[in-house]
């Protein structure tokens, strides 16, 4: 499960910054996958691929290809997911989201699962010295993110807020320009990955880079028997078995083959 360290840092700050987790091979297939994607025009990308409107959202790019595929499973995040879930995991969705000097740039306002949804949207709790979220986020950074490029937005500990944020603060939730106290900056480095859930409040600022994109894979996990992610038929049929499993919904009483796995590889 995951570490003292972990445990603590999670449940005090709301998020994991874990460095270094993908390894040099695996970063360069990633991001050469996902280069594919992006500089594939539509009518030649199978079925239920393709860009959003903005091209900042690339559908189910985790499906994309098996060197993308393989980042649902890192061995460094594998753990967490386990423990977050109770030992119940499914994946929901993975998008591949981009900031692009040269298209997407706008910033996303503040947000969080409670102030979109209701305070009953997101679960956050502690049970026998374990966490329990029931909705959250690992990225997979492909690119490097430096101070002052923009990026991934969080205000530290509000996943365990009891007030709603009052709407006037920290610039009325839109930042576009320098932080506010309260508020950081989250500065990746291609091979990390940032976990987070849902009820962190976080937001996005402007990409300012104008030499690079920012290339981050989405990966929504929550346990077993909550509603399954939109992920149709076609793109299920691409994965492999440990996939597939991992996208199923079961009674909350039920026990997944992958889930006894301290390290799930793909099968061929």
């Amino acid at each position: 499960m995951m570490t003292e360290e972990q445990r603590y840092l999670f449940d005090l700050c709301g998020f994991l910054h874990l460095k270094n987790v993908l390894t040099p091979k695996e970063l360069d297939a990633a991001s050469e996958a996902a280069n594919r994607y992006i500089g594939s025009v539509a009518e030649d990308l199978p079925p239920d691929f393709g860009a959003s409107e903005n091209r900042k959202g690339f559908a189910h790019g985790f499906a994309f290809d098996r060197a993308l595929e393989k980042l649902v499973f890192l061995p460094a995040v594998w753990p967490i997911v386990l423990e977050l879930t109770n030992g119940k995991p499914m994946l929901a969705s993975g998008t591949l989201m981009v900031d692009d000097p040269n298209g997407h740039t706008a910033a996303v306002p503040l947000h969080c699962a409670r102030e979109d949804y209701g305070f009953e949207s997101a679960r956050y709790e502690i049970r026998q010295g374990r966490i329990y979220c029931d909705d959250f986020v690992a990225f997979p950074y492909l690119d490097d993110v430096h101070p002052g490029d923009g990026g991934l937005l969080v205000v530290p500990g509000s996943h365990k807020s009891q007030f709603d944020r009052p709407p006037q603060l920290f610039s009325q939730g839109r930042i576009e320009g320098e932080v506010p106290p309260g508020v950081i900056n989250i500065t990746p480095a291609a091979g990390d990955v940032v976990v987070m859930p849902e009820a962190l409040t976080h937001g996005v600022l402007p990409w300012k880079a104008a030499d690079r994109q920012r290339r981050v894979l989405t990966l929504r996990y929550r346990p077993h028997h909550r509603q399954e992610g939109p992920i149709p038929e076609t793109i299920k049929k691409r994965l492999t078995p440990e996939t597939r499993e991992l996208l199923e919904t079961a009674h909350y009483t039920h026990k997944k083959d992958i889930a006894a796995r301290e390290i799930v590889e793909l099968s061929p």
